[in-house]
């Protein structure tokens, strides 16, 4: 029988079986950020332990950051005691800092790719949950905890109970206006938002296989939204070709070895999996949640649930009373106050364009405040280079610095009130957008553009043609 990718890489990096059941694992690649990692920093100084491997360590700084005014000091003290922390630590010991003035810095799951941090078959590791947002590139990735990510700087290893795999096909073609988002979306509405525990997904079939990096990319970051510990996609002709010329890429003779390991690496054809599930992508359409969790969602043409629906349940009751949205009323229609395009989920240059395709030649409704934020210096650049940014801001929209922003909203860029906002982001919990009380409407980056348009939700096909 043959094995999945997630065997082969875990066996490879296996350092050895603890009594607990659980691996130690070696991490290839530890990717840390302002926000988890202060006090992971004083940990390793109060037991007089160093980073074990500080060239296998990569900052940046995201979460915190300003994307309006980015003087120092920061107007939040916490913010600018966070990133001075990061400061301090990476020049302490030796580790690789993208800072604000460097032109390598943006959101940790942009940059690990665009610089070919991630490749096939690495394990990654980062205080981020959405760290598995580099499976995209055929590796092994999770989200750890500050203590976590203290041992991985002390010891370059992290103790890890065994996963199984769940392989999820998706098949055929996706219509126009549908969009990797809506794929994922898909899948966690359909397994559940604690479907995946104790599972790693796998995603293929043919409607992954055409898609770009960045589609992947936005694919394995919502793994955990459906309750995976791991997404990933194997590699393939398409991840070469990205990898090819980045700067952390082998290069000449040595990417050439490197691609023939790359191929070794991904699923056999005849793996062994713990579940399959299969999915026809001529039934997926454009989605938005209507609810307080990322599985709490229905097409653009459908409805929102009724409470006494088959299948419904308390927290169904709760979403509603929360989201203030009244059962069996259609999605479409849902007026907004605020649409945001970015985090790690949706801020590629490939999403820029799709939502700058819609914006063009429109206007934002006047009551709407759009933001669109890039997820990182590079793409910010490579944008601005097209000329995308002025479509926005023609349009009414307002072009920001790379950062995560309003994603969790630990900046200045925060909801008010009861506002409603439309965003390509990963969550919609209470409070997620910096309100207690703003509500969030997950979509792809092209239905949030229609809809700060509109003033309203609405379906992108449409505006397509």
């Amino acid at each position: 029988m043959g094995k999945t990718l997630l065997k082969k890489v875990w066996d490879l990096h296996a350092v050895r079986a603890l009594p607990t059941g659980q691996t130690q694992l070696f991490i290839g690649l530890h990717l840390i950020h302002e926000v988890t990692t202060p006090q992971a920093f004083d940990m390793l100084r109060a037991r007089g332990v160093g980073v074990a491997f500080p060239d296998r360590t990569f900052a940046t700084t995201d979460h915190i950051i300003p994307t309006l005014d980015q003087a120092r000091p920061f107007q939040d003290a916490l913010a600018e005691e966070m990133l001075s922390a990061l400061e301090r630590n990476c020049a302490e010991y030796d580790i690789p800092f993208w800072n604000l003035d460097s032109e390598r810095q943006g959101i940790v799951h942009v940059i690990g790719p665009e610089l070919g941090l991630t490749q096939p078959g690495m394990t990654v590791a980062c205080g981020d949950s959405h760290t598995s947002t580099h499976g995209a590139l055929g590796a092994v990735a999770f989200g750890i905890g500050t203590s976590q990510v203290r041992d991985v700087l002390a010891s370059q290893s992290l103790a890890f109970d065994p996963l199984k795999v769940r392989r999820i096909a998706v098949n055929g073609e996706l219509a126009r206006g549908v969009f990797a988002k809506d794929v994922v979306l898909e899948i966690i509405h359909r397994l559940g938002v604690k479907g995946g525990v104790g599972y790693a997904y796998e995603y293929g079939g043919t409607a992954l296989d055409r898609m770009s990096i960045e589609e992947r990319l936005t694919v394995c970051n919502m793994s955990i939204e459906g309750g995976a510990r791991i997404g990933y996609v194997n590699p393939d002709e398409t991840t070469f070709d990205y990898l090819r010329g980045r700067p952390f890429s082998p290069s000449g003779d040595a990417f050439d070895r490197a691609v023939s390991w790359w191929r070794s690496v991904a699923s056999d054809a005849d793996a062994d999996y713990d579940d399959v599930v299969e999915i026809a992508a001529s039934e997926i359409e454009p989605r938005v949640t209507w609810g307080i969790n990322p599985g709490q969602s229905v097409g653009v043409s459908g409805r929102i649930p009724s409470t006494g629906a088959a299948g419904a349940d308390g927290a169904v009751a709760e979403a509603l009373d929360f989201m203030g949205l009244t059962e069996g009323a259609p999605i479409r229609g849902t007026k907004i106050d605020v649409a945001f395009v970015g985090s790690c989920t949706n801020s590629r240059l490939s999403d820029l364009r799709e939502a700058a395709r819609v914006a063009k030649g429109q206007r934002v409704a006047p009551h709407v405040k759009a933001l669109v934020v890039p997820g990182s210096r590079a793409v910010l650049a490579a944008a601005e280079q097209e000329g995308l940014h002025q479509v926005f801001l023609d349009a009414g929209f307002e072009w920001r610095a790379a950062g995560c922003s309003m994603c969790l909203a630990m900046n200045p860029d925060k909801l008010d009130g009861q506002q409603v906002c439309a965003s390509s982001s990963n969550r919609n919990f209470k409070g997620r957008q910096g309100s207690p009380t703003g509500r969030t409407l997950l979509m792809s980056p092209a239905m949030v553009a229609a809809a700060a348009l509109a003033g309203e939700v609405t379906d992108v096909r449409d505006v397509l043609g």
